[in-house]
């Protein structure tokens, strides 16, 4: 129909991953604090980025024991607002469709932004940046 003439295909859209909400504004901002407490593990290849654009605790033992319980807690956390994350810029983006499209740009951005030395999952296996 005249929809599918004047309407650009999806394929050809790209997602806004910079939009912004209040929803969005609060998963950021939680997950900046956090990132603060996770930095040092990621530093110590305790805490590793996966290519599904969330975090995992690689290896616990570099994590005083102490520290162990709270830092899973963090990669729940973590996970549960990266997860929201996705769903909000896809909604907010008008396609809740692209949640897995936003998921991997987000994957390919986090590692390739992080610094040497941070692990990450390519191709099932972990590397060190």
């Amino acid at each position: 129909g005249v929809n599918e003439i004047l309407l650009p295909s999806a394929r050809a859209q790209q997602p806004d991953i910079n939009i912004s909400t209040p929803a969005i504004n609060a998963l950021r901002g939680a997950m900046e604090q956090r990132h603060r407490q996770l930095k040092p593990f990621y530093g110590s290849g305790a805490v590793g980025m996966s290519a599904t654009g969330l975090i995992t605790l690689r290896d616990p033992k570099p994590i005083p024991l102490q520290q162990r319980n709270k830092i899973k807690k963090l990669v729940v956390d973590e996970n549960s607002d990266r997860n929201r994350l996705y769903g909000e810029i896809a909604k907010a983006n008008g396609h809740p469709e692209w949640e897995k499209d936003i998921r991997s740009i987000f994957a390919e951005r986090w590692i390739g932004n992080a610094p040497g030395g941070w692990w990450y999952q390519s191709g099932g296996k972990w590397q060190q940046k």
